[in-house]
This record gives C-alpha cells, structure tokens and sequence, in this order.
C-alpha cells in the first residue's frame, strides 16, 4: 500500500497539498502489537494452548489474528467462539495470561524500520497506549531493547476503559501537556484510528500489521508501509 496523507483533511485544514499538516506534531503515540512489534505467532501460540486447555477445537493462525486489537480478554472470548460462557471465558482469560507470560517473547519481534524510526523521532516525545496488559507490554519493550524511547507505556488495564475509548489518549494529551492536534496516534488497526478520532488528534496507519481491512473501512490522515517513512512527515517533506 502507498503511503498518503487523505484529502481534504477531517479537521479543515487547507495545506496538506504542501504536505505540511503534520508539522505541528509533537508528541507520538504507539501502538504496540502490529505497529511496533510483530507479536502474532505468540498471540496465537498461546490462543493454541488455551483452547487446547479449554478442550476446544484448534483455529487457523490467519483466524486468531483477525481477533488481535481489543485486549487480551476478547481476543479469548472470540477464540472460544459463540455460545462461551462468561465462566469459562474467564478460566480461558486466566490460562492465556498464565502461558502468554512465559511465552511472550519467544517469536516476537520488531518490525523492520521501527529502532531506526525511533531513533530519529525521539526528538520528539513518545509514548505506548495499547490494549495489551501493561505489565506484559512493558516487559516486551524492555526485552526488545526499545523501552528507553517511551516517557510513558499504558495498556488495556491502566484504565477504566481501553482504547478506542479516548481517556487514555486523553489523559496522555494532559501528561504532554499538549492540545489534541500537536498529537499522532500511530497504529494498524481501526481501534487506532477511532482512538484518535474520539480524542481529537491526527491518526497514522501502518500497511504491514493486523488489521489492514479496518484502515480500509476508517482510512487515517496517513498511510506508511514503513514506520521510517514517518519522521519526512513530520518535518513537512512527506509525499
């Protein structure tokens, strides 16, 4: 997919033909799984071993991506299928955690371009909002080797509500002490995308993670294939 910025901007901003309606950028929010890290062959080795626990059916890999995005508890519940009791979606809930925990760094790993994009960006500053647990997402920076670019890391249990809910982005805005247009949410899914839309600031979408259909249904402000195409963007010199 072509990287782009959409026309005509949603907020009414007439420069983006000189490509410099991201200018005013400066903080950066990630996602983690499927924009920073490639953490899927985990995702779906653990899914494996707890529908094997829970005496169920193994799914293809393919099918068990497609329900990465909104946390790790309703990533079990759409593996257990329809018809799951809340009793037995816990008991999955609780195995998942207990197996992904030992396991979580077994396969994953960054996508290419991304140190080298952090590395450039980290003028300006950054942060993980994702709906993983936190625990696990900052355990998985730190064992990657990258924890040291993010001022902040908040997973799907730091607050009340997960993403695309805006508090978290909302409660980032306040801590950068920023207003919602001098931030980016850079993510591959459409939980990203609307994230960004409920909280007010701009949405980049990534080509290369999971969730490549939701972009095509809620199109970002900006579409990389590459994480280092970002920072030319920034400065005002993306095409």
């Amino acid at each position: 997919m072509r990287n782009r910025a959409h026309a005509p901007d949603r907020m009414g901003d007439s420069t983006d033909k000189h490509n410099s309606r991201f200018a005013g950028v400066q903080a950066l929010v990630f996602d983690l799984d499927g924009t920073l890290i490639d953490s899927k062959l985990d995702l779906a080795l653990s899914i494996d071993a707890t529908l094997k626990h829970m005496g169920r059916a193994s799914l293809p890999h393919e099918t068990i991506y497609g329900y990465v995005g909104n946390g790790a508890a309703v990533l079990v519940r759409r593996a257990l299928g329809d018809g799951v009791t809340d009793a037995e979606a816990e008991v999955g809930h609780r195995f998942f955690l207990s197996y992904y925990r030992e396991h979580m760094l077994d396969n994953t790993v960054m996508y290419p371009g991304v140190r080298e994009a952090l590395d450039v960006l980290r003028q300006h500053p950054m942060a993980v909002l994702t709906n993983k647990p936190v625990r696990f997402s900052k355990r998985i920076l730190e064992g990657l080797g990258i924890s040291g670019y993010f001022r902040y890391v908040y997973g799907g249990n730091s607050f009340e509500t997960k993403k695309p809910d805006p508090e978290g982005m909302n409660i980032l805005l306040r801590e950068f002490a920023i207003a919602p247009r001098e931030a980016m949410i850079v993510g591959d899914s459409d939980v990203d995308v609307r994230t960004a839309r409920n909280a007010g600031t701009w949405a980049c979408g990534v080509s290369y993670g999971l969730g490549l259909e939701g972009l095509r249904a809620h199109p970002p402000d900006l579409m990389l294939d590459n994480l280092t195409e970002l920072p030319a963007h920034l400065n005002g010199r993306g095409v």
